[in-house]
């Protein structure tokens, strides 16, 4: 296939339109095999995919071990990998024998212990180098540090701009699932990036209100994720039993939901596809970051990305009061150049 176009950040590394995330990796929810996972690599390699993200939280460091197995035999400088800190790994022989209670299906061989201080960070980071078998991560996330805004926006932080200006990582970030945090860490740190998970989708629109236009004016990358919402914009048509940010989707969700996809068969274009093209119009997005289980999955979500969205999509969810005009958005929306 095509090169997929891809962006720059500021400090170097580059990432593409799309990037693969690595939750599904790690048996988020339920078992996936060692075949499937790594032909969910390989198929969004052949798609044009060279940004993966991962993190030690995904199946208690399964997520990287997979994805650095994946990835052994490309060559390191064609390809951009992410993971994060803040949730560190520590050994727990005691309840090996229980399932893992994170939502991931694995032996809960390792709790996961909160930690954004400066050897917390160092000790996670090594040892997800160790995992994902790689001399260094292009970037790396403070990974939902909502309970912890003390330490992650000051030890956390700095001790990430330390390893970026020590040129041990190229650029520096935060994860999380709200807009409202995120957008403290850009007006008040150095980062490079954000991963915002939900929050800047076809139904959920509050990363616009201040966080969009911070990231744009401070010259900081966003990555959005979970533009499906967990499942309710994954399909044509949302079914009766799906779900929204992980919990059942209540009716007024799922017919709104069904709003939109009305307009999107208008226009000859599908809900998952408007989903994954939404969040790219925003002139500060530098990706979208969707999971894959297994090689279907990641050429599905290839195909998405490169169906055509007209224009006249987004107009009309305009002028429905659907959707709110994205500010800076091109008259023709693609992905980022």
């Amino acid at each position: 296939m095509r090169a997929m176009r891809s962006r720059t950040l500021a400090r170097g590394p580059v990432l593409t339109a799309l990037g693969l995330g690595a939750a599904q990796l790690g048996n988020l929810a339920r078992k996936t095999s060692d075949t499937d996972a790594r032909g969910a690599v390989d198929a969004a390699w052949d798609s044009g995919v060279r940004y993966f993200d991962t993190a030690p939280h995904y199946g208690l460091g399964l997520s990287e071990r997979r994805l650095g197995a994946a990835l052994a035999r490309r060559p390191r400088a064609e390809y951009t990998v992410s993971t994060k800190v803040g949730r560190l790994l520590v050994p727990s022989p005691e309840t090996a024998h229980r399932q893992d209670a994170g939502g991931f299906a694995v032996p809960a061989a390792f709790r996961r212990d909160w930690d954004f201080s400066r050897d917390g960070i160092l000790r996670s980071l090594e040892g997800s180098l160790t995992r994902l078998g790689l001399d260094h991560v292009d970037i790396v996330y403070l990974h939902d540090p909502d309970e912890h805004w003390q330490q992650a926006s000051t030890t956390g932080v700095d001790t990430l701009v330390g390893l970026r200006d020590q040129g041990v990582v190229k650029a520096v970030g935060v994860g999380m699932n709200q807009a409202a945090m995120l957008a403290e860490f850009v007006r008040r740190s150095d980062v490079d990036l954000v991963m915002v998970a939900g929050r800047h989708t076809l139904l959920d629109q509050s990363a616009q209100d201040e966080l969009l236009p911070l990231a744009r004016e401070r010259g900081v990358g966003v990555v959005a994720a979970a533009v499906y919402n967990s499942g309710l914009l994954a399909a044509d048509r949302p079914p009766g039993d799906a779900t929204y940010d992980y919990q059942p989707a209540s009716r007024e969700l799922i017919a709104r939901a069904d709003a939109l996809a009305d307009v999107c068969e208008r226009h000859g274009v599908t809900l998952p596809e408007a989903a994954i093209a939404y969040p790219l119009r925003h002139p500060a997005v530098v990706s979208v970051v969707l999971g894959a289980r297994d090689a279907g999955q990641s050429r599905t979500n290839a195909a998405r990305l490169a169906a055509g969205v007209p224009n006249a999509l987004w107009t009309e969810l305009a002028d429905l009061g659907l959707l709110p005009e994205v500010p800076g958005a091109p008259s023709t929306p693609g992905e980022p150049s």
